[in-house]
């Protein structure tokens, strides 16, 4: 199945896992499957692909501003805190992982656990909730380094944990 996005695709195929991917986020996410995660979407620009959202919901111009330049990669919980680990102790602690680890870094990565109710997809079933995506959004300029590091993860590489400089976010 093609989805028509805002995007060029490209088709990417790991295994009998395939699916048109954005062309920037291609090469990641087919490390990402690589590595054995899984995903459900996403997206190499979220602001410009919500670009049309305010026409509609002028509340949301804020926001599609904020996340212009920004990536997107939606995951299982499961999978996505996996592919965080792997991420995380692939490289060494420095700015990129205080982005991808503390929210109060300039940058933070924006990861976030999507409560979803089974009402949203069927409306005639009672609401009931379940801790089902793992929503990773990030800077553009990151999308090397995460690449290098679930390349480095693959090949079972990881780096000793260490010290790490705090100093950009207070502490």
């Amino acid at each position: 199945m093609t989805y028509e996005g805002t995007h060029p695709t490209v088709l990417v195929q790991v295994g009998d896992q395939q699916a048109q991917i954005d062309e920037q986020l291609a090469p990641t996410i087919q490390a990402i499957w690589e590595c054995g995660f899984d995903t459900f979407t996403c997206c190499q620009d979220v602001g410009e692909s919500n670009a049309d959202w305010p026409r509609k919901l002028p509340h949301m111009q804020k926001w599609v501003e904020s996340r212009r330049g920004w990536m997107l990669i939606d995951f299982p919980v499961e999978s996505g805190l996996a592919l965080l680990s792997a991420v995380a102790n692939a490289g060494p602690r420095e700015a990129f992982y205080v982005r991808m680890t503390h929210w109060a870094a300039l940058d933070a990565w924006d990861v976030t656990v999507k409560p979803m109710g089974a009402a949203m997809f069927q409306e005639g079933l009672a609401s009931r909730f379940r801790l089902q995506l793992l929503q990773v959004s990030f800077p553009a300029y990151d999308l090397p380094e995460l690449t290098h590091r679930l390349r480095e993860h693959a090949a079972g590489r990881s780096v000793p944990p260490s010290p790490t400089d705090w100093t950009t976010v207070g502490r």
